[in-house]
């Protein structure tokens, strides 16, 4: 059980309020550190990809003034194909991620267990760097020596930069895919609906806009939650960054369509 609400130190940070701080770190939580966003990255970044690509499928296609049906056609086939993709791309480079983490562990547990007064040098010596004595480096490093498996965890973040989060590929795959799936569906629903309700065909594009552009606002004030900025700054980039995706394919559907 740790003594601190990671959540409510953050919201504290940003308000700049001391007793919130306090109160944050009075708290009891049975949750390690950053374990409520665990998975918010794949889901953040798998919504964008989504919706971005296929809106840009549509865009393209709407420049090049072609039937509705080829945008469900190529939306659709974007949707399945592209969502795969970077499931399966988030799979393996999580995966890969865990194997390099685990590899740099053993070795360096195995360093601490064979040449132990090496790893203490070179923890003093990081510690130095960072402006503490060597006297209190020393008494750091010799306290710390007493328990291995802090020693190595230390040892991860300080001389590697290693933070091990141990995410599961396959979770993280199938937030990644789940998230480009639903998001990537919005520039795609008035189009659907056009099949259903009469009158509305000649909106479609019109209606995808606002919803593509609304759904792009709130993924980029989630990402702030990632990346640590203004929940409203970020939203207006990713407004900005699809638009121009967006705009780039309609011209390049128009001159291809001309």
């Amino acid at each position: 059980m740790l003594s601190k609400n990671l959540d409510k130190a953050k919201q504290a940070f940003k308000n700049k309020n001391i007793e919130e701080t306090k109160r944050a770190h009075d708290a009891k939580v049975h949750e390690p550190h950053g374990a409520s966003g665990k998975y918010i990255k794949s889901f953040v970044y798998g919504g964008l990809d989504g919706v971005i690509t296929t809106f840009a499928v549509v865009a393209g296609v709407a420049g090049a003034s072609l039937a509705a049906k080829i945008v469900l056609i190529l939306g659709f086939a974007n949707l399945v194909a592209d969502g795969i993709s970077m499931a399966i791309g988030d799979y393996l480079s999580t995966r890969a991620e865990n194997d390099y983490n685990r590899a740099e562990r053993e070795r360096e547990a195995w360093e601490v267990e064979n040449y132990p007064q090496g790893e203490k040098k070179e923890m003093i010596e990081l510690y130095q760097e960072k402006g503490i004595s060597e006297e209190d480096a020393r008494q750091v490093v010799e306290i710390l020596s007493k328990h291995k498996e802090a020693w190595v965890d230390v040892m991860m973040k300080e001389e590697l930069g290693i933070i091990e989060d141990n995410h599961s590929p396959a979770k993280n795959a199938l937030v990644t895919f789940i998230a480009f799936a639903v998001f990537g569906f919005v520039p795609l629903l008035t189009y659907v609906t056009a099949n259903f309700v009469p009158g509305i065909g000649p909106y479609s594009f019109l209606t995808a806009c606002v919803l593509t552009g609304t759904t792009l606002f709130l993924l980029g004030a989630l990402k702030s939650r990632v990346v640590g900025t203004k929940w409203y700054r970020s939203g207006i980039e990713m407004l900005l960054v699809g638009g121009i995706a967006a705009v780039v394919a309609y011209i390049v559907g128009v001159i291809l369509g001309g």
